[in-house]
């Protein structure tokens, strides 16, 4: 006789029935300040849940690249994520990595935890994710190559830079005259030593971590964008536990993301100490800031056209950014 089940059932491979299980997988290493807080997450979410909740975590893309699990998550088969893949959940995500949006991380960290950020979070309700939490990946993102110093706008032209599948890095690259060029996170090493691409552009951790400095020359500290990190959790997954438990898990998953801010952003100082003695530094000057915003202008000006979000919304954000 076949068993008939009405609705979820929380039995997910290698846990007793009664327990939920978590599985949550990244593209970084597990020596990574993202694997840390996630850590952190699953030993404060085990002890919370007294044991109903089992976390497994997978670091290193061992289950798949960052597309692959979006679309894991989305279907259910995987419970979690972290990575640069947003706007796959809500386009508004954009919005954050707009160039040179931000004048320093602290801004970036009220906007993305306001009223306008928790927006921003529900929205991806409607692409199949729950996201309890946004966090910052990282620092500012900045460039690294094997050509030459980037000083101005004009000496990115022709440039082969990696860029993540990501729409706002690839049309700044573009805006700046440099040549994207999509390789995945976990094969940049490779196609930056074998000088498929000339460059690429990362926060210092990524960078470090990667050891992407073994095979790279300049390091350019342009500060030119920040990203978002949200928690991806499917939300079947999340709708079918019990009200005490959603509770339970939102409130970990927040304190574990504030951990990892503090962790990461602490660490990235270290992490950019460490670029400037592997590679030769230079930092944008206040004169040639001013033509890097003007050179991506027309990158804030296509989101706004194309409906992405509003003027309005940006302005929002800057609002919240100046409390």
């Amino acid at each position: 006789m076949l068993a008939v089940t009405l609705g979820p059932t929380p039995w997910v491979g290698g846990v007793s029935a009664g327990t939920y299980a978590f599985k949550f997988a990244h593209a970084q290493p597990d020596t990574h300040p993202r694997h840390k807080s996630m850590i952190y997450f699953k030993e404060q979410l085990e002890a919370a849940s007294k044991g109903q909740i089992k976390v497994e975590l997978f670091a290193g893309g061992v289950l798949g690249k960052e597309p692959e699990l979006m679309d894991m998550v989305k279907l259910g088969n995987l419970q979690g994520t972290r990575g640069a893949l947003f706007e796959r959940a809500n386009k508004k995500y954009l919005l954050y990595t707009l160039p040179f949006l931000f004048a320093d991380i602290e801004q970036a960290k009220k906007v993305i935890r306001s009223d306008f950020g928790e927006k921003v979070n529900q929205g991806a309700k409607a692409n199949g994710f729950y996201v309890p939490v946004t966090g910052v990946a990282g620092g500012f993102r900045q460039f690294t190559n094997n050509v030459r110093p980037i000083a101005a706008p004009d000496d990115m032209k022709g440039l082969k830079m990696r860029t993540p599948p990501i729409d706002s890095i690839i049309r700044t690259m573009n805006a700046m005259g440099a040549n994207p060029q999509q390789v995945p996170y976990g094969e940049t090493y490779m196609a930056l030593k074998t000088n498929v691409v000339d460059g690429q552009e990362n926060p210092c951790s990524n960078i470090a971590e990667m050891k992407f400095y073994e095979v790279q020359k300049y390091f350019t500290e342009v500060n030119y964008q920040i990203h978002p990190d949200p928690f991806f959790v499917s939300l079947a997954w999340y709708d079918a536990l019990p009200s005490d438990l959603k509770a339970v898990f939102t409130s970990t998953a927040r304190a574990a993301m504030a951990r990892s801010d503090d962790v990461w952003l602490a660490s990235e100082k270290d992490y950019q100490a460490l670029l400037t003695q592997k590679l030769q530094p230079n930092k944008i000057t206040a004169e040639n800031h001013k033509a890097f915003v003007a050179k991506v202008k027309p990158v804030w000006d296509h989101y706004v056209s194309a409906g992405y979000f509003t003027r309005a919304e940006i302005d929002e954000a800057l609002a919240q950014a100046s409390r």
